[in-house]
């Protein structure tokens, strides 16, 4: 008896390592990447069977946003909006979650 073990599988790809600002979480950790799927024998991608479209996914929270998305200011450029992180006392903006200097909850 002969028994094959395939299949399609997903496989994230890195576009562009360049740190961007994550529109959930507020910290400078998201980055471009793509989600291609592979056909696999044995849990070995073989060959690409569709290439995914690019999106950018933050390393610390997951979350997921297109790439059109605006990124956002620095917190330490000029605006409105901003307030003081309680921890360190770096410029925070408004809507960001988390630090991008200490990583303390805002």
């Amino acid at each position: 008896m002969f028994f094959l073990i395939g299949g399609i599988q997903p496989r994230t790809t890195t576009v562009d390592d360049t740190p961007r600002l994550c529109s959930h979480c507020g910290l400078a950790q998201a980055r471009l990447k793509r989600i291609d799927h592979y056909l696999s024998l044995f849990f070995i991608p073989l060959f690409p069977v569709k290439r995914g479209e690019p999106v950018v996914i933050c390393d610390r929270c997951g979350a997921v946003s297109p790439p059109e998305q605006p990124m956002g200011r620095h917190p330490l450029a000029g605006g409105s909006g901003r307030d003081r992180c309680a921890r360190c006392g770096a410029p925070v903006e408004a809507d960001f979650r988390y630090c991008p200097h200490c990583g303390a909850p805002t």
